[in-house]
């Protein structure tokens, strides 16, 4: 027997009914939805939790607790995954071509579990007190890039940022004066 030549047993695939063709199509007039109303209309869809206008359950039930919008995800790394891997000098890059980090995230984070028995270099945004101490006690150094914080830029960034290519620079614009009567 081969593959190509099996076929579903009679009766097992019915030709779909084709609502709303008329008289003559078994359905009728309305096709089963009856004569007037919400639900007899084309493209109604009730909306997912409708409990026919009785307040819905997600809406009665208490709402608790609290998602930070501001929350800063690192990709986290220990000391002693670090101690495993080949070389000498790791940044978020490298550890990501290794295939060790998936997402950069904020950044990437050291933190002290596990030992380090050789000389390493990091290069990260945030590192915990025992990773670094534990680093330095091989004679390994810590890079910490700086990260700013959040919030509004200050006169000294905005004056230092370069001006956008192609844009014409506006003139001072002296506010119009007001007549009187």
């Amino acid at each position: 027997m081969n593959l190509s030549e099996l076929k579903k047993p009679v009766g097992q695939v019915k030709k779909q009914r084709r609502v709303g063709q008329g008289m003559g199509s078994g359905r009728g007039k309305y096709a089963g939805r009856g004569a007037k109303g919400q639900k007899s209309i084309s493209g109604y869809s009730r909306m997912r939790g409708f409990e026919g206008g009785q307040m819905p359950l997600h809406r009665r039930m208490p709402k608790r607790g609290f998602t930070n919008p501001f929350r800063e995800e690192y990709s986290i790394i220990n000391l002693g995954e670090l101690n495993e891997l080949e070389g000498d000098a790791f940044d978020s890059a490298v550890l990501k071509k290794m295939g060790v980090v998936k997402k950069a995230g904020k950044g990437l984070k050291v933190l002290g579990t596990g030992d380090i028995t050789r000389k390493i270099t990091v290069t990260v945004v945030a590192i915990s007190k025992t990773a670094e101490e534990k680093i330095k006690a091989q004679g390994g150094t810590v890079n910490l890039i700086p990260v700013r914080p959040a919030g509004p830029a200050t006169e000294a960034e905005i004056a230092a940022r370069a001006p956008k290519a192609g844009a014409p620079k506006a003139a001072a614009k002296k506010p119009a004066a007001k007549k009187s009567k």
